[in-house]
């Protein structure tokens, strides 16, 4: 007994400061005590060794992968190493056993140093311009120690100098230049320009080597057609002579020659998903291309430049690659034959491109140009605006500010986007709420950044409920700018004999509405507001306000009702364009200081609401008592209060309590610092890359709404069947053919004559805009084949 009283826990938690206990992975820890070393496996020993024994550490090292404990990068972290080290430790086991990881550390013994000699030939030969792979020839050594030798003197590489024999005299007058060719170049161009040239450059760690070759297969009529396409920028040019062959530009892009590659198309048969260069007259007319320009400027050497980025996104949306991640389902060389280029980027590039842009933060100022270039396009439509919020819900496991879902009758995480739309429903505008701030709270910085875009013109902004606010009507009004929204509140209804039935034609459509129109006050009566009252034939009424007394009243109710048009293409976007897809799992720091409601005094508040239904309760049988008391039994009120003295006590002990915690509730501020309410650090979601995304969406929803307009005269179901249309046009295969005269585009025939007809119809109109691809000077045509 007395053994096991001395015997003490065997699993007792340690009070010694000293020891350090680091987690691999949720089941696997390392403690360490004093000169020991334990491996606990959920919390049970399986090993344990002298700190100092290099041998055994390496053996666990490479024991807890080999069982599946742990992974190589969780060991590296744990036992403070490189992963190198750990891989360097299981070949060792691999290759000699437990017997081939005791070697000791530093130098190996018995292999001889690098004399300084060595270093000063290296530092020579790498200067006269040999490469690693030469030096260590020359001195015996492998690639590998010549470039940690270089790495321990210090050497800086200077940039490569491109020395490219094989280029033509046209090519090189359009070099910037930083890359003249040299003499010996020169007379070397006609002999090399048909053979096969490899051009090799050494990187500036010394080790990596990039070859640039022209395929011998490149005929003369592919080198003319190169020449033709190439646009007339003297800061844009291309080597390359085979458009599905770009080696020579891609190493251009390399050494840093050229910022985006010129687009060089070979003609194809049957090219899948080439029916969307139908929305290349609608892209160019949006200017995302020389908006991101002005905005963006360039993005360095890059074989994929901005103009390329810009394109591949815009297309890409429309024949519905909804994610950069989607690129995997396609053909990357079918997808690079529509954009000139021999295969489009991959996933991780575009991705990285994105990444870049993101971190520029000029999303905003990206989306005020690009809402600018449409203003001037579609200024008629702009007499109404429909601006509403469109909540994305959050499932992460980031703590983000909550707001009431409508779908879902929930209050979830969630991020709120402002969008602003024109009359006939197509995007002009987005911006994303810094917390889900309501559309009282946001609207007049909205409004703010509209009146910079469309000038002083008369603007009337239609929004939701939501929005109902008297004060700021009155804000709004004194900016200039006209209200049409719905009246919110519960109102006595009106006489049914005060509405007049009104019919009438709008936009072409038959509207016919049962109508009230009077005018209402606010604001103690100094600020009077239009108001019509819809009557259905249910007897519902249905109250809009506006500041417009030169509308009809029937117009007053269209245009309002019109607002469908945006729920509308909320829910277009979210299913043909993943508008609700996280588009970055970055997070950043909110500002703490930001009001929210106060969570104590909404406690208070909802307590107070159950009191007054209690009290509610207790009063009303309080009362039913009084109602149905025999006089013979109590005559007075005296009697009847002591016989009911039980249930007034009560009610008085409530009305009490009510009354106190009402005062607490005064004493307390409506809304505080977030940081105050906070549990964690004040985070929300990274907007700019969401931003920079709904933007892309934004441009491709416009260029599609373009298309079904055009289409619309030859197409007499244009209104309901005009997007499913346009959308299997731009996903049907096309041949390409390249000319003297151009680009031609011939589309397949779609599923019946009709809709072939209309397709026919629509690049008829297209052709008459002679529109050139991006990049290039070739004009495209567009044609469809007759149905067999």
């Amino acid at each position: 007994m007395k053994d096991q009283q001395n015997q003490g826990e065997l699993f007792a938690p340690s009070q010694n400061p000293t020891d350090q206990i680091v987690a691999l992975n949720s089941r696997c820890q390392l403690r360490s005590q004093g000169e020991y070393r334990i491996i606990l496996l959920s919390g049970i020993p399986v090993a344990h060794y002298r700190i100092d024994d290099r041998n055994a550490e390496a053996y666990w090292m490479v024991n807890l992968i080999e069982l599946g404990w742990a992974t190589q990068k969780e060991v590296a972290q744990g036992f403070a190493c490189a992963t190198r080290t750990v891989r360097r430790n299981q070949r060792r086991y691999e290759a000699g056993g437990l017997t081939a990881l005791g070697r000791p550390a530093g130098y190996p013994k018995g292999k001889s140093r690098a004399p300084e000699s060595h270093f000063e030939a290296i530092r020579r030969l790498k200067a006269e311009g040999h490469s690693n792979r030469e030096i260590g020839r020359q001195i015996g050594r492998d690639e590998k120690a010549i470039r940690n030798a270089l790495l321990r003197i210090g050497w800086a590489e200077e940039e490569p100098q491109v020395d490219l024999p094989f280029m033509q005299p046209a090519a090189q007058s359009a070099l910037p230049s930083g890359a003249e060719l040299s003499g010996t170049a020169a007379e070397k161009m006609h002999d090399t320009t048909d053979s096969n040239v490899s051009t090799h450059s050494t990187s500036p760690q010394g080790s990596r080597t990039v070859v640039a070759s022209v395929p011998s297969s490149a005929t003369a009529e592919s080198k003319a057609a190169a020449g033709r396409q190439c646009q007339d920028d003297p800061t844009s040019f291309t080597m390359d002579q085979d458009p599905q062959h770009r080696s020579i530009d891609r190493f251009l892009a390399y050494v840093g020659k050229i910022e985006d590659a010129v687009p060089l198309f070979a003609s194809a048969q049957n090219v899948p998903c080439a029916g969307v260069l139908l929305a290349i007259p609608g892209l160019l007319q949006s200017g995302v291309i020389d908006c991101a320009r002005q905005v963006y400027g360039t993005m360095g050497p890059a074989f994929y430049g901005l103009r390329t980025t810009m394109v591949v996104l815009v297309l890409m949306a429309l024949i519905r690659i909804k994610r950069p991640e989607g690129l995997k389902e396609k053909s990357p060389p079918n997808l690079g034959r529509i954009i000139g280029l021999d295969r489009t980027p991959e996933v991780k590039t575009l991705r990285r491109k994105l990444r870049y842009l993101a971190g520029l933060r000029k999303a905003g100022e990206f989306g005020r140009a690009l809402a600018s270039k449409r203003v001037e396009q579609v200024g008629d439509a702009l007499s109404f605006l429909y601006v509403d919020g469109h909540v994305r819900v959050y499932h992460g496991k980031h703590e983000l500010p909550k707001t009431y879902v409508t779908k879902k009758r929930l209050a979830l995480p969630s991020t709120t986007d402002y969008w602003v739309n024109d009359c006939r429903g197509d995007p002009l505008l987005v911006m994303t709420a810094e917390a889900n701030d309501a559309l009282t709270q946001i609207l007049p910085s909205i409004l703010k950044e509209v009146r910079t875009i469309v000038g002083e013109r008369s603007t009337t902004i239609v929004f939701d409920r939501g929005g109902f606010s008297p004060k700021m009507f009155k804000q709004l009004v004194d900016d200039k700018f006209h209200v049409l929204t719905y009246r919110k509140g519960t109102y006595h209804n009106l006489a049914k004999k005060s509405f007049t039935n009104v019919e009438e034609t709008i936009d072409g459509q038959k509207v016919s509405y049962c109508l009230n129109d009077r005018e209402v006050k606010f604001l103690r009566g100094k600020f009077k507001l239009r108001q019509v009252t819809i009557r259905s034939e249910d007897g519902h009424q249905t109250r809009i306000l506006t500041s417009r007394r030169d509308l009809r009243a029937a117009e007053v109710a269209y245009r309002m009702f019109d607002r469908w048009r945006q729920e509308n293409y909320f829910k277009y976007l979210i299913e043909e364009f993943a508008l609700d897809a996280l588009a970055d799992y970055s997070i950043e720091a909110a500002n703490p200081e930001r009001l929210v409601p106060n969570p104590k005094r909404a406690k208070i508040e909802a307590d107070l609401r159950m009191l007054r239904v209690e009290l509610k309760e207790l009063k009303a049988q309080y009362g039913l008592e009084a109602l149905t008391n025999p006089e013979e039994m109590r005559r007075t009120m005296r009697g009847f209060k002591i016989a009911n003295a039980k249930m007034a006590k009560e009610i008085e002990r409530l009305v009490a309590r009510y009354n106190r915690m009402k005062k607490q509730r005064d004493r307390m501020p409506k809304k505080v610092p977030v940081k105050q309410v906070a549990k964690k650090e004040v985070i929300k979601l990274s907007p700019e890359r969401k931003h920079l995304t709904n933007l892309i969406k934004m441009v491709a929803y416009q260029v599609e709404s373009d298309l079904v307009r055009q289409v619309g005269p030859f197409y007499h179901r244009a209104e309901d069947e005009g997007r499913t249309l346009i959308q299997s046009a731009m996903m049907s295969a096309a041949d390409i053919e390249v000319s003297d005269e151009g680009l031609q585009i011939t589309l397949a025939p779609l599923s019946s004559p009709h809709l072939t007809k209309a397709i026919t119809s629509l690049c008829e109109e297209l052709n008459k805009t002679k529109p050139r691809f991006p990049g290039t000077k070739l004009t495209l045509r567009f044609g469809v084949q007759p149905p067999p």
